[in-house]
């Protein structure tokens, strides 16, 4: 065996290395070309100086991934979840929370068409060419706020011949039912179009014991017609026309545990909430008077076994998404070309949220966005061949994003578990004579224990709007120093004005304002909110520069180094519920020893301190990697070592109750090596393998949510100290192997066959990083077996997702306002898709 294996050796994934042994087998197949567009030109992957992974739209489609979340199992250090309130997205550790004021630290663009907004990542998309996940800050070509790296994903085009694809996907035991339909071809010489369709309908995985219905239950449409014209021989116009509509009813939550109650208020004492909210049967006596509450919830508020096992009240997410996009290319007199892209999009949705996400009739929260965009790009992409080469542009985007949300007390389960803490925390520390209560009703004597009742039918509205203008210019220049080096260097200038407002109140069953009084002493207490009514505008201008080498040892091996600094703007907060302005919360009078300088918690102030305006983040990431060829062509194999520092990281930090506040970390970093390699077995057998290694650590982040049962570490403040810790999402190691077989089973049929290996070390689902619920290490297995004919006319196969049946915590987080009403410890997860056998018939001409 030759001395450059035998090299090839050392840095390969065990899984591989004993493939290698027989260079014999290896050189009877050959690998396709994968052709990327990461540097808005088409160029082979192992030309691109970049970490990047392609994954091409007939493996989209073979797999059933149906939604941009399903693509994190395939590509190594992308994580994807959906949380409570919106997508997460995070590549090497790095993402942005939930929040509506929030673009993603992970920019997704669609055609060149920059998408920011986490709504986005939830619709269904169809009908692809493919999708190449950068890895890093993508700053220049790449026009906002990619900060963690980007996701590119390209809709396919009409070509030159005719096409008709009809498929139908059928997973019987969960009811879905996946239609797609496709019609492209030419119109005429000069113009062609595709209409795209895609139908989808779920009942769900999770059982919800409350409906007796199964849930999230999906009912999605999406359409796209896309018309190409060459106007001449130098001129392409390409318009694409996109509307969406996704409905969901229910949610993949479901609650995961529920510690018994450490309080020392008897009526809460060893019980957990599911217990303390469903039994009737217990009180606190005092002399001849029983004080408890009259509580009856359903009896599965009580399950907190992981199950697939749901209790929820009505919860539902309507959305629907608008899209147009023009794309002028034409051909310079100096041999280079430019593209011209405009883009108008738009979304809006409206949901209903259980969001105690216990079943108990505690509280919901209705929420509507309207958010709406439109950009336009100029690019000049320069010759090739030259000494030098050059692609340059300019962007320009307003964006406008109308968020109203409202906590609602559906019932007087909220009011009695306040009264409750309020007059047991006296009554049950023996600090009530008992032989007051046959003459006085203790709640007349201290003038406590009904304050509750203020939340009979009330509601907190609040509205959000936030308005943004860009503008930027950018330059990547490659100098050609000889056939085998490179020098790419250049930068991104951008100039961003935002306004942001929010207002928050406290109103009645009526929807009218409440003045005033007791309810803002309560609201401090339970749901750490007051009122406010704050506006803001910021305007800040970036410089991200970027510097690569690249150097060509032989045909066959590419190596690189790189160095970029990212920026991600600032903005404002749209989510937490008190103002940042530390003032105290209004006195409430009516409470007995507030004019004595009583104690009670009635009558203390409370200090609460939220966010409105956070500034930008910023990284600056060191690259090394390589790519290279072997075995004639056989095998291939891409490495990048990465380090990433992060400055004034930002992050949304949940309250502890219902809402998030933003503020900027100090400081993170992030390392650690990514390989992905391909090896043609034989002209039969294919192996494809990505895997990473690495780790995230706040160097110096201070203002970390305490998990429940936990003391402030930080004098001062409410917050824990979370440097040293590692990330939300980040795993020691993860990756994925794909094993495909393809064979003649006739001269007219085809078979052929793969088996995904999706592995993961064990992470914290939970922005707090609350260790109770750490995701184990797992390897879950997907896998496809199909017969089709020769000439891929049709196509019948059988599509495995899950097969191991692995439960997977996607995302995880505290039961809101278990632990502040009860000082019980509850947690709630989205749970990954159970095992699924679909039934999958695809036809083509």
């Amino acid at each position: 065996m030759n001395s450059k294996l035998e090299n090839l050796k050392s840095f390969l994934p065990l899984a591989l290395i004993s493939i290698l042994n027989s260079q014999q087998a290896l050189s009877a197949g050959m690998l396709e070309e994968v052709v990327v567009t990461a540097q808005h030109r088409s160029e082979s992957m192992g030309d691109v100086p970049v970490s990047v992974s392609a994954v091409s739209g007939d493996k989209l489609f073979e797999a059933g991934i149906t939604k941009l979340e399903d693509l994190a199992a395939y590509v190594p250090n992308l994580k994807m979840a959906e949380g409570g309130l919106g997508t997460l997205i995070f590549i090497r550790g790095i993402g942005s929370g939930e929040n509506q004021g929030f673009e993603q630290s992970v920019g997704t663009y669609v055609d060149g068409v920059y998408y920011g907004r986490a709504q986005l990542a939830r619709a269904p998309f169809l009908d692809l060419a493919q999708v190449e996940v950068l890895r890093g800050p993508q700053n220049i070509l790449y026009g906002k706020n990619s900060v963690g790296g980007a996701i590119s994903v390209r809709t396919a085009s009409p070509g030159q011949d005719s096409e008709l694809l009809a498929s139908l996907t059928v997973d019987p035991e969960y009811n879905e039912y996946t239609t797609d339909l496709v019609v492209s071809g030419p119109v005429s010489d000069s113009f062609g179009l595709r209409f795209a369709v895609r139908g989808r309908q779920s009942d769900g995985y999770m059982f919800n014991q409350i409906t007796n219905e199964p849930e999230p239950q999906r009912d999605e449409l999406t359409t796209r017609i896309k018309g190409v014209w060459d106007v001449n021989d130098n001129t392409t116009l390409t318009v694409k026309f996109e509307h969406g509509i996704f409905d969901v009813v229910g949610r993949q939550f479901e609650v995961i545990s529920d510690e018994p109650s450490q309080s020392d208020i008897f009526l809460f004492t060893g019980r957990t909430y599911g217990e303390i909210v469903s039994d009737t049967n217990v009180g606190l006596p005092i002399g001849n008077t029983t004080y408890g509450l009259a509580l009856d919830e359903h009896p599965s508020v009580r399950d907190h076994s992981p199950d697939y096992r749901t209790s929820r009240q009505e919860d539902y997410s309507n959305n629907k998404t608008y899209n147009v996009t023009g794309q002028l290319d034409w051909g310079g007199a100096d041999g280079g070309s430019y593209n011209l892209i405009f883009a108008h999009m738009m979304y809006k949705y409206d949901e209903l949220c259980d969001c105690d996400y216990t079943g108990a009739d505690l509280l919901k929260a209705e929420f509507n966005e309207e958010y709406q965009q439109t950009s336009l790009e100029f690019r000049w992409l320069s010759d090739l061949g030259g000494k030098w080469e050059y692609i340059s542009g300019a962007y320009a985007q307003y964006s406008e994003v109308d968020f109203n949300d409202s906590v609602i007390v559906p019932s007087d389960l909220a009011p009695q578990l306040i009264n409750a803490a309020d007059i047991l925390e006296l009554g049950g520390r023996g600090d009530i004579d008992p032989g007051l209560s046959n003459l006085l009703d203790p709640r007349e004597i201290l003038g406590v224990g009904d304050a509750g009742n203020q939340l009979v039918g009330f509601s907190a509205p609040r509205t959000f709007l936030s308005e943004s203008i860009i503008a930027s210019a950018f330059l990547q220049a490659t100098w050609v120093m000889s056939d085998y080096s490179r020098l790419i260097f250049g930068g991104r200038y951008t100039w961003e004005s935002k306004m942001g407002a929010r207002r928050f109140d406290f109103a009645g069953p009526d929807g009218s304002i409440l003045p005033i009084g007791e309810i803002d002493t309560v609201a401090a207490i339970s749901f750490a909110g007051e009122r406010h009514d704050l506006t803001g505008d910021r305007t800040e201008v970036q410089f991200a520069p970027s510097l690569k080498y690249q150097y060509y040892p032989s045909d066959e091996v590419m190596v690189y180094a790189s160095w970029a600094r990212g920026f991600k703007s600032g903005g404002y907060d749209a989510r937490s519920n008190s103002s940042p302005d530390p003032g105290l919360t209004p006195l409430n009078p009516n409470v007995f020893g507030c004019t004595d300088g009583g104690v009670l918690d009635g009558c203390n102030q409370i200090s609460l301190a939220g966010s409105f305006e956070y500034d930008r983040e910023a990284a600056d990431s060191i690259e090394l990697g390589s790519k290279s060829s072997f075995l004639g062509g056989a095998a291939e194999l891409n490495m990048a070592l990465f380090y990433t520092n992060f400055r004034d990281l930002q992050v949304s930090i949940f309250d502890g109750t219902l809402g998030f506040n933003v503020g900027n970390a100090a400081s993170a970093i992030s390392y650690g090596l990514e390989l992905d390699g391909r090896i043609a077995l034989s002209s039969h057998w294919l192996l494809a393998a990505g895997m990473s290694i690495m780790s995230f650590e706040y160097e110096d982040h201070k203002s970390g949510t305490c998990i429940q049962g936990q003391a402030p570490d930080v004098e001062g403040s409410p917050n824990c100290d979370y440097s040293g810790k590692t990330g939300q999402f980040v795993a020691d190691y993860s990756g994925n192997i794909t094993l495909g077989y393809e064979s003649e089973l006739t001269e007219n049929l085809l078979f052929r066959g793969n088996i995904d290996v999706i592995f993961s070390g064990s992470y914290n689902p939970s922005p707090n990083l609350d260790p109770r619920v750490e995701q184990d290490a797992y390897i879950a297995l997907n896998g496809r077996l199909s017969v089709a004919t020769i000439d891929n006319m049709w196509d019948l196969a059988l599509v495995g997702k899950n097969l191991a049946d692995e439960r997977i915590y996607l995302y995880a987080n505290d039961t809101p306002l278990v632990n502040t009403i009860t000082e019980g410890i509850s947690h709630i997860a989205v749970v990954g898709p159970r095992r699924s056998v679909s039934m999958q018939a695809t036809y083509r001409f």
